[in-house]
């Protein structure tokens, strides 16, 4: 039985291609916990795609705890974000609990939301002559 509540495959953002596409459309949100960048995707769920830096966290163990913390977080405020974003979410450091990244996802991923403006639709075709 599914719950609710689940973060399915197609809620994650896996592909390098979706993770290129948020960062370059430059529209983001931060506080002291998280930095969210956002791009509109094809009006659909939002879906989630998690970057943790060597650099600011040493331990594979505590990249992983919070990507595992991040993805909850996802998972339990889904119906409480936008629909039509995708969000690529990069960890401030490596001390953050539930309930803060929780809060921190929500107000940023509407604070985001809020900026982007949809994209303009790409030119038709030229008919071939």
């Amino acid at each position: 039985m599914t719950h609710k509540a689940s973060l399915r495959p197609h809620d994650r953002l896996k592909r390098p291609a979706d993770f290129r596409r948020a960062f370059e459309r430059r529209r983001s949100a931060s506080d002291h916990i998280l930095v969210i960048h956002a791009v509109e995707n094809q009006g659909g769920p939002a879906r989630l795609g998690v970057s943790v830096a060597k650099k600011r966290v040493r331990a594979a163990t505590a990249r992983n705890r919070i990507k595992r913390l991040i993805r909850e977080a996802f998972r339990l405020s889904k119906s409480s974000l936008p629909t039509g974003i995708d969000l690529v979410v990069i960890p401030r450091g490596p001390k953050m609990t539930l309930v803060e990244v929780e809060g921190s996802l929500v107000k940023l991923a509407r604070d985001v939301a809020r900026r982007l403006k949809p994209l303009p639709a790409p030119p038709p075709p030229e008919p071939k002559p």
